[in-house]
């Protein structure tokens, strides 16, 4: 797939690899198409990195040739919500690894994933922005292309819904407290006066049945940030049995990624890639907001 990006008056007389920047193309991915792709051309002629573009030429690159990515799976539920030119947010139910890792080499969304972009003749390498636990439920956003992933990391805006034990007072309230390991665990999380500084904005929407439904904002992204910090004031997460949570009502962590919004920028499709509009920032991204309702595991607590 090709990019374009038509130089606009106020990016006239500037070096290409400057023009580049403005239109967030990554370091990396400059030196992918120099070395790995074909190069850049000004209006289909080649240019180098340090020539100077002028308005109104159309500067343009193919993306270089991608891996293989995980070994392609049928069978692993794709379930996609969203998806343009730049983003896919797929659809996670529990019990489902984001990602091959030592104990899950197989079965996971990836796998899933490169067979389902396979059969649409895509690339198979599967790039998460972010990635849930095995048992958390709901979205994940992932990039479609190696320009993308560096332009949605940083962007994006995540709510959760936690399901914790205990009746805690309706409205909102935030856990402003450091995280760090838990001893030598590789996998544990506690708060500890060493850790990273971390805080959960949350609003309590519903409490009864000694169980209370969190709206989670992490405004930071720690590993395992909501399940630690509902933990840290004594209301864990219904079925988190790592963090002291009870799976006599649910056999996973109640916890599921509701809503994302992200930024993308505005493009046009044509025959052989999009034609991007620049320079790429502020004023030239659109706001994308996808949702996903509470599952019937987590809903079935509350009235």
């Amino acid at each position: 797939m090709k990019l374009y990006f038509k130089v606009p008056p106020e990016a006239d007389g500037a070096l290409l690899r400057s023009f580049l920047r403005r239109c967030s193309v990554s370091a990396d991915l400059s030196r992918a198409v120099k070395f790995r792709g074909s190069g850049f051309f000004a209006d289909g002629v080649p240019i180098l990195a340090n020539r100077r573009v002028e308005a109104g030429q159309v500067v343009s690159f193919e993306l270089p040739p991608e891996g293989e990515g995980v070994a392609p799976q049928s069978g692993i539920p794709v379930n996609v919500v969203y998806e343009d030119a730049f983003a896919l947010v797929l659809e996670k139910p529990p019990r489902l690894a984001v990602h091959p890792t030592l104990n899950y080499p197989l079965g996971t969304l990836a796998n899933g994933y490169a067979a389902w972009a396979a059969q649409r003749g895509n690339s198979p390498v599967f790039r998460p922005v972010n990635r849930i636990d095995k048992d958390t439920s709901g979205l994940v956003l992932a990039a479609q292309n190696g320009y993308a992933a560096p332009l949605l990391a940083g962007r994006v805006e995540k709510l959760y819904y936690a399901v914790v034990e205990g009746e805690l007072p309706l409205g909102p309230g935030v856990i402003d407290a450091p995280i760090g390991r838990q001893g030598g665990s590789i996998i544990g999380r506690c708060v500890t006066p060493d850790g990273k500084p971390s805080r959960t904005e949350y609003t309590i929407l519903k409490a009864e049945n000694g169980l209370s439904l969190a709206a989670c904002v992490p405004v930071t992204g720690r590993t395992h940030q909501i399940r630690v910090h509902f933990a840290s004031i004594g209301h864990p997460l219904a079925g988190d049995d790592l963090y002291g949570g009870s799976r006599a009502r649910i056999g996973r962590q109640a916890l599921h990624c509701a809503r994302q919004t992200f930024r993308v920028p505005r493009c046009e499709t044509l025959e052989d890639g999009i034609c991007i509009e620049a320079p790429v920032d502020e004023t030239t991204l659109r706001t994308v907001t996808v949702e996903s309702p509470l599952p019937a595991d987590m809903a079935q607590f509350f009235r």
